[in-house]
């Protein structure tokens, strides 16, 4: 009994007739015997009994929790439709149910009421090997803000990934909430609510627990990829800032997102032909992710011909207060090298005197390159639209907000609003629309093409750090295999069935770059893309012998 209830140990019916003899089983499992492939006929006959996309994610949970190796070979067989249920945008749903539909332990809970003691608690961990730690503290979940201790669904989900595409062993990947309270009243007064009933701790007392927290990771795990994720914009890009020299660590906010980002961006610039440092770019949001994406698509801007100064001026942010500029006295120290002079941009502003809204500055900059980061749905209206496409040949439009319902436009609208010219990408999942008798297939900005692949990388190549050039390294290699370089009516990313062969080659290019500065021991090419095929897990049953016993 012991053994079935071990999900990454347990086999169902897919023991074998000697396995049950000197296992004890036979009675405790069915008498026919399955093949793993049976199995997941049966389990994937059962997730499409499901009613809706709760109910499905549920299943999967609980199939995770039961038998490890299923569970990663029904994904497999089922990428394209079952990535969204254990990930965006049904997670977000997840989250917001964490406390309604949580059944078994999965990951850990650091509370902050027991923060002298977090190294004691890293110390129960389920396994004493780890190689990916995801970690959020809640408050901002995809675009639904604060849930708490919900937020567990999303490391959850995040690590899943890291096994299904990277191929990182389950076994040596560990979610984790850090549960600082919540300003979630709903999730306050619920009586189910399964985190700690505290409004958010916040200030010096917030930044000594992420230290703590720090200190316990680096003390019992050295070496381990720490992923930060869905952090609040007051912690995000501190926390990076302060902690990205100091441990193997990244934030997939702003450097997943960036990088997927410009990987996207690359593809599209052999669309449009128009190459990435000739973009004039309109970025709506201004938050640690937008920034993000400014960063990385500056950089390499930079690394393509312009100087810093030059490639910072082709960025317009604009957020809730309007464009970044000189004048604004909110702005954060990230978001400053961004602000325009406000002598400028004065003449954009029509409405309000001291405020330069979207619409404002779409129309006196004509950007090439429109972003969404702002979880504000319909942002990118039907006049906006047309006025861009009223300036620019090829509009590049990423509406990038997740989940669905914060998506800063549709497809099928921006494909109609510029007669078909939009080169698109969205966060969320859209299916191919079909525009005047040609099918436009749509590329999700997912991250899941970068982190997955990147923690392969970094584990390979035994990586000390994780820098910007590696995260670029990263991006391009995506670029590479876009099926639009190849043919412009493709979409800008490959299909999710190939993220798994692909992340082979983006790990082994991050593992070269760590490698080219640095921060990992050097091996030929050869020898590293080896030691990636070797790492990466494949859902297979194991097989079972009699252990010899002494006499």
């Amino acid at each position: 009994m012991e053994l079935l209830a071990q999900p990454l140990l347990n086999k169902g019916t897919a023991f074998t007739e000697e396995e049950r003899t000197a296992l004890g089983l036979h009675g405790l499992l069915p008498p026919q015997i399955e093949t793993l492939e049976q199995q997941a006929t049966r389990a994937y006959d059962a997730f499409r009994r499901k009613t809706d996309d709760l109910e499905r994610h549920i299943y999967l949970r609980a199939l995770q929790d039961t038998n490890e190796v299923l569970f990663y070979r029904l994904l497999l067989d089922h990428m394209e439709e079952m990535m969204p249920v254990v990930y965006t945008p049904v997670v977000a749903q997840g989250c917001t149910e964490f406390s309604h539909i949580y059944r078994r332990p999965r990951g850990m809970f650091i509370p902050y009421p027991l923060r002298d003691s977090i190294r004691r608690l890293l110390q129960h961990r389920p396994n004493p090997e780890v190689d990916v730690i995801v970690v959020t503290d809640g408050e901002r979940i995809l675009g639904i803000g604060d849930q708490g201790v919900g937020g567990l669904g999303i490391p959850i989900g995040k690590l899943s990934l890291y096994t299904l595409i990277g191929g990182i062993h389950p076994q040596r990947t560990l979610p984790i909430v850090l549960d600082v309270g919540t300003n979630n009243v709903d999730a306050l007064h619920d009586p189910e609510y399964l985190g700690w009933r505290h409004e958010r701790i916040t200030g010096p007392a917030y930044d000594d627990f992420i230290s703590r927290f720090v200190l316990a990771v680096r003390q019992e795990l050295p070496g381990t990829l720490l992923q930060w994720e869905d952090f609040g914009a007051a912690h995000a890009r501190p926390i990076l800032d302060t902690y990205r020299d100091k441990l193997l660590t990244f934030n997939d906010d702003i450097q997943g997102t960036g990088a997927i980002v410009l990987a996207a961006a690359l593809a599209a610039s052999h669309v449009t032909h128009v190459p990435v440092e000739s973009q004039r770019v309109v970025v709506f949001g201004a938050g640690a992710a937008a920034v993000g994406v400014a960063d990385i698509l500056r950089e390499a801007m930079v690394e393509g011909s312009l100087s810093e100064e030059v490639a910072r001026d082709r960025f317009w942010l604009v957020n809730r207060g309007g464009l970044v500029h000189s004048n604004r006295e909110d702005l954060k120290d990230e978001q400053r090298p961004y602000a325009h002079p406000w002598e400028e941009v004065a003449a954009f502003a029509h409405v309000d005197p001291n405020r330069v809204s979207l619409a404002e500055v779409v129309k006196a900059v004509h950007p090439t390159f429109l972003i969404g980061l702002s979880t504000v749905a319909g942002a990118f209206d039907e006049p906006l639209v047309r006025e861009m496409a009223s300036q620019v040949e090829r509009p590049v439009i990423f509406p990038l907000s997740n989940p669905t319902s914060k998506s800063e436009a549709v497809p099928k609208d921006l494909l109609a609003w510029t007669g078909g010219k939009a080169v698109i990408a969205t966060g969320s999942p859209f299916p191919p629309v079909r525009y005047e008798g040609e099918t436009h297939p749509i590329a999700q900005c997912n991250n899941v093409y970068i982190f997955p692949a990147l923690g392969l990388g970094t584990v390979a190549s035994k990586a000390r750090r994780v820098t910007d050039s590696m995260i670029r390294a990263a991006a391009r290699t995506l670029a590479e295999h876009s099926p639009a370089i190849r043919d412009p009516t493709g979409p800008l990313l490959p299909p999710v069935s190939d993220l798994r062969r692909v992340a082979v080659e983006i790990a082994v290019a991050v593992g070269l770059e760590a490698q080219r500065t640095g921060h990992a021991p050097m091996t030929t090419s050869e020898e590293l893309r080896e030691r990636v095929v070797k790492t990466q897990w494949v859902p297979t049953y194991p097989h079972y012998v009699e252990a010899a016993r002494e006499d």
